[in-house]
């Protein structure tokens, strides 16, 4: 299986087999020397992660990334595992000197969801233990990846979380992060974490209260309520729409209209960075208010996380 290619295969074939397209015509022996090197300039263990497939278009320079949960796609211990490594292995072996790369994209395979966020389930569990510390470390490692990725992972790339579904609670956050949101009209928002008596705790208040201002971000995070992506792009949180099922044709459209002005782009997002700037120490202060919080939920909270988590469960599997 080829995860390297000069371009990303269009419809639903780059959603389906994960096959990469062929090189077409009869390379030269350059070219040939020069593709060589550059596959092995890549780790083969960045294309072998367990939930994330990942390819890399090198026309493009673009590294296309798409979650693929195991079970309900939410941010589990693998997924995030996955995710440590998956930047690692970009910071390390992409940029200048090293594999050009230009465009960072994540998007999901899961049916009609980007991501639910958190893991619901294991949160019920470390809450019924009083285990302060696992919720904490759970947190501080989401809010590591996310100010990472916030910072582009120090590399002079642009960042598009796609969206095609469903973005709640973590989800939603973790896309907050991104340079750039491009979204399928039909795609949702939300942070639900108010509705069994808890706040969304990795990111939402740092990031969309410096986006939108305090009153709107406080109306977002703590109204329980569901945005759709044209309430998002009129707010100015997604950047871009596209019709149902053209999220990866308005992301290669975007990349090839932003080809000339890359280096601008790339400078004016680190320039915005300097200007708004989310601290590590920030995200982590307010992942131990969200724990200790955590810890003071009922059984009827707890009760109510574990059944949207079904839900949750239940919606993914009808749609497969």
């Amino acid at each position: 299986m080829d995860r390297i290619s000069s371009d990303l295969p269009g419809g639903d074939s780059s959603r389906g087999d994960n096959e990469m397209v062929d090189f077409g015509g009869e390379p030269d022996a350059a070219a040939l020397l020069a593709q060589a090197r550059l596959r092995l300039s890549i780790p083969d263990e960045l294309f072998t992660l367990n939930e994330l497939d990942v390819f890399y278009s090198e026309g493009e320079q673009a590294l296309w990334t798409y979650m693929s949960p195991a079970a309900r796609p939410s941010f589990t211990p693998t997924m995030l595992g996955d995710f440590v490594n998956w930047q690692r292995l970009i910071a390390a072996h992409f940029g200048p000197e090293r594999v050009p790369l230009r465009y960072l994209v994540l998007g999901s395979r899961a049916p009609g969801v980007f991501c639910f966020g958190g893991d619901l389930e294991l949160f019920a569990s470390f809450i019924r233990q009083g285990n302060r510390d696992a919720l904490a470390a759970y947190g501080y490692r989401c809010v590591e990846i996310l100010h990472r990725n916030i910072n582009a992972l120090d590399l002079p790339i642009l960042t598009i979380g796609m969206v095609q579904g469903q973005a709640l609670g973590g989800g939603f956050e973790a896309l907050l992060s991104f340079d750039y949101i491009i979204a399928e009209r039909g795609s949702s928002f939300g942070l639900p974490e108010v509705m069994f008596g808890l706040f969304p705790g990795m990111g939402a208040h740092a990031i969309l209260s410096r986006k939108l201002g305090q009153a709107m971000a406080d109306r977002i995070i703590m109204g329980n309520e569901t945005y759709s992506a044209e309430a998002m792009y009129e707010l100015g949180i997604v950047h871009q729409l596209a019709e149902l099922g053209e999220g990866e044709a308005a992301v290669r459209e975007f990349m090839a209209k932003s080809a000339r002005r890359h280096a601008g782009l790339v400078g004016a997002r680190c320039a915005s960075r300097r200007a708004n700037e989310v601290t590590l120490a920030e995200l982590r202060d307010i992942v131990d208010d969200w724990a200790d919080a955590a810890l003071q939920l009922r059984d009827s909270d707890l009760k109510l996380m574990q059944r949207l988590a079904g839900a949750q469960s239940r919606l993914v599997r009808s749609a497969a």
